[in-house]
């Protein structure tokens, strides 16, 4: 009996330990509620080293814009190829790329010996003009007073034409070289021309040198009047109806680097032309901005067509995660403590430094986020 009492005083000991065992598992399972990783606490000395800033959401225009791509560029009246009316070896240039030219400045010499021979046959029929002329006014004389032929006096008018037009050609193509015809009628020869620049601007190719052989085909110079340098941009099809004249441009200079620059639409194409169906619309340049750039220098542009105010934040106030784009909503201040919450939200367009945020139900204008230092926080 002894024994049957102290087996059953065993197996209640065992049920209660387990009961007890049961217990403090259950009590370990109802731990108290686990942090917040949504908060994030900042410290008054924190905020001041950190120079953190707080603000509220921002209400700014933002711009509707067109891409384009395009290249700065002068207009045709404002370039210049330099080239040679009759071919010649270079005598002597001085300048350089990158030099200035005056209109009308000399910019090389030429040497060939078909200057001297187009002189020559203008000094020779020259020397022909008083007599071809004067044998043609005898001849008239004679013939309108029945005493010479018609036909001596139709051979003297040919001949005295012909030489005529003759001397005419030549005199021109010595005036087209820069040689004086009347010194040549004194006998003063010369074996050089001087080419003059067309234009005034910036040389911006030279193709010769000193003993070089230069055909009439043969581009010598390139010359830019970089004070003409405007915008040329290719916009597509899609977009023609949001183009006006007058409208601003932003654009950059991928290749250089990330700086802004300013245009305003000055011309619109009328046609839709190539492959990729655009249309050329031209821009000016303000003074400081040409100082600037180089043409043919490749641009990215974005036209403004219209604007609308949207809610915003500083572009850095903004932090990603997986996507995702979060702000630090202020939540409380209190005890020299900030307190912010990581809250999810929606942006839109980005306007330079500022971006769009898309407003919902937790996000009015009132909302206070921080905007400075954020990166620091996370």
């Amino acid at each position: 009996m002894k024994k049957y009492s102290y087996y059953i005083l065993t197996v209640l000991s065992i049920a209660l330990l387990n009961s007890c065992g049961g217990e403090s598992k259950s009590s370990e399972g109802n731990s108290p509620e686990q942090e917040d990783t949504a908060l994030v606490e900042v410290t008054q000395d924190q905020f001041n080293s950190m120079n953190m800033e707080i603000s509220t959401l921002k209400e700014r225009e933002f711009d509707n814009m067109v891409k384009a791509s395009g290249k700065i560029d002068v207009p045709p009246k404002n370039r210049a190829k330099v080239t040679s009316f009759i071919g010649g070896y270079v005598k002597s240039i001085s300048l350089l790329v990158g030099n200035k030219a005056s209109k009308g400045q000399p910019l090389l010499t030429l040497e060939s010996p078909e200057y001297i021979d187009l002189q020559q046959s203008y000094l020779e029929i020259a020397g022909q003009m008083e007599y071809l002329k004067s044998e043609y006014e005898r001849q008239k004389t004679l013939f309108d007073e029945k005493i010479s032929s018609q036909k001596k006096y139709l051979e003297a008018e040919s001949d005295y034409k012909r030489a005529k037009a003759t001397y005419e050609s030549l005199r021109q193509k010595l005036n087209m070289l820069r040689i004086n015809p009347s010194q040549v009628e004194q006998g003063k020869f010369s074996s050089y021309i001087t080419v003059y620049s067309p234009i005034s601007g910036d040389i911006t190719v030279i193709n010769a040198n000193v003993g070089m052989a230069i055909s009439p085909v043969d581009v010598i110079m390139e010359i830019v009047e970089t004070q003409a340098m405007h915008l040329e941009l290719a916009v597509f099809e899609k977009d023609i109806f949001n183009l006006k004249n007058g409208q601003k441009i932003k654009f950059t200079v991928p290749q250089v680097g990330s700086d802004e620059f300013e245009a305003q639409v000055t011309q619109i194409g009328k046609s839709v032309g190539g492959n990729d169906r655009v249309i050329n619309v031209y821009a000016s340049l303000d003074t400081d901005t040409k100082r600037k750039l180089l043409t043919g220098m490749f641009v990215e542009a974005q036209l403004i067509a219209d604007s609308r105010n949207a809610i915003s934040v500083p572009f850095d106030a903004v932090t990603t995660e997986e996507g995702n784009n979060f702000l630090l909503v202020l939540e409380s201040e209190k005890e020299s403590i900030y307190t912010f919450r990581k809250t999810l939200v929606k942006t839109g367009e980005r306007n330079g430094d500022w971006i769009e945020i898309i407003p919902d139900d937790k996000l009015d204008s009132d909302t206070k986020v921080l905007t400075k230092g954020v990166y620091d926080v996370i």
